[in-house]
């Protein structure tokens, strides 16, 4: 069974990611990433391969980071040590130091007995899936194995932070003076970075899930868990909540009233006003199959075109990389900006809508109204074959419910890829007809394609 998943490597630490897969894998990940055209001019340069190694403040984000850094030092690769840092941070050090490759030791949103391993190429990129599997097939090979002057150091990457808070900082258009925001960074990779920057853009800043201790990361509080937010910006008076998750490649907001402003919202916001400085290119958004229905309809009342992939944030990445696209992202948060990211940056995105908020003086629920969100009913159907989706009577049962809501919802199923499991979606103008086509589709699902 492949270990890699839709991010990287992702397990129960110390369970099924210990440290001596993660040891293993950052050998194979050597072997493999050493082996490019930028790599091989680099040791006839007489260099040696460098790696940014960084982690979210996980309890057993220490032993693992040890770890990887042991097997990318014992294979000649030079490490730079960046700490406690986003993932998104991590990204961007890579290209900014040009690192050859670089690590984040993290599980982003899952609760702290996990952990995972993502690895970033050069330019702080994702890696595509050949990859991935060859470095796979490598951890059962030869390893890179100096000796003397030819194994890799070990450095503290000392100025990884203030490095990353200028970038954020020189992105921005505007500053957010006048604005009180509260940030939660579900006591994450964020919880000292990212109220510095807030604060060094000019905004008031209160904070709250920034007092990570190894085990309460994302335990009720950061973008999974909003209730908290929201009652901290109403107690307060501000003017907008940001909720990051673990490793702060997530952005959720809430507004002045306390009302969520999902990831589909933020998109619409940031879109519209990046084609009205000309910013956007080709006037094109890319959104998964899972946005909701009143983005398609905002961006069409903008002259905005919508491209969809299919669900995750490397697929948002691949299309946009391929056509230069400027603007992607996910309902639940993941956002990209192109220009300044090469990943999903929770605090690149919550700066830029703040300073949407800044520049048009307007509120976070009026900036939001540009999108009417329709409701949205999910429904997992488990215990089917996945793949006779395209069954006839479960294709004409879409169909009927198509044609009955017409412009005014959506209809959309799709197959789990790792599970016998088949999720149904519907979206309506009422909670009540989205939930009733949702079941009567899901009742179909269930009695055709059971196994």
């Amino acid at each position: 069974m492949p270990i890699f998943g839709t991010d990287g490597v992702r397990g129960l630490a110390n369970g099924p990611l210990t440290a001596d897969l993660a040891l293993t894998l950052a050998q194979a990940t050597a072997v493999v990433l050493g082996q490019g055209r930028t790599a091989e001019a680099r040791r006839a340069a007489g260099k040696r391969l460098t790696a940014v190694v960084a982690r979210d403040p996980r309890v057993s984000g220490e032993f693992l980071s040890a770890a990887v850094e042991a097997g990318l030092a014992s294979s000649g690769v030079d490490v730079y040590d960046a700490g406690v840092l986003p993932t998104p941070a991590t990204a961007f050090l890579i290209a900014d130091i040009d690192a050859d490759f670089g690590v984040m030791v993290s599980a982003s949103h899952n609760p702290a007995p996990d952990n995972g391993i993502k690895i970033f190429a050069t330019g702080g990129v994702k890696l595509p899936d050949i990859v991935e599997a060859r470095i796979e097939q490598a951890m059962a090979g030869p390893k890179l194995q100096p000796t003397g002057a030819g194994v890799g150091r070990i450095r503290r990457f000392a100025d990884a932070e203030d490095r990353y808070v200028v970038h954020l900082l020189g992105s921005l258009p505007n500053r957010l003076e006048g604005l009180h925001v509260v940030l939660d960074c579900a006591h994450g990779a964020a919880s000292g970075v990212s109220p510095e920057t807030f604060r060094d853009a000019g905004a008031k800043v209160t904070v709250i899930g920034a007092d990570p201790d190894g085990l309460n990361i994302n335990d009720g509080v950061g973008s999974t868990h909003l209730d908290l937010l929201a009652e901290h910006v109403v107690r307060v008076g501000a003017d907008v909540g940001i909720a990051h998750d673990g490793d702060a490649d997530r952005c959720l907001a809430v507004d002045a009233e306390g009302r969520i402003v999902d990831g589909d919202q933020i998109m619409a916001i940031l879109a519209v006003a990046m084609k009205e400085r000309g910013a956007l290119k080709d006037d094109t958004l890319v959104a998964t199959v899972m946005s909701n229905l009143g983005l398609h309809r905002a961006m069409d009342a903008h002259g905005i075109r919508l491209e969809t992939t299919a669900v995750g944030d490397r697929y948002v990445l691949e299309t946009m990389n391929k056509h230069g696209y400027s603007l992607g992202g996910e309902q639940s948060g993941h956002v990209i900006m192109s220009e300044f990211a090469t990943t999903g940056d929770g605090l690149l995105t919550g700066l830029h809508l703040v300073a949407e908020m800044a520049r048009t003086g307007k509120t976070l629920a009026e900036l939001a109204s540009v999108m009417t969100v329709y409701p949205q009913v999910l429904v997992n159907v488990k215990g089917v074959d996945r793949t006779r989706v395209g069954d006839e009577i479960v294709q004409d049962a879409v169909a009927r419910a198509t044609a009955e809501l017409g412009l005014s919802g959506r209809v959309l199923l799709r197959p789990s890829g790792t599970e016998p499991l088949v999720r149904v979606m519907v979206e309506a103008g009422s909670e009540d007809d989205a939930r009733r086509h949702a079941d009567a589709l899901a009742d179909v699902v269930r009695e055709r394609l059971a196994l």
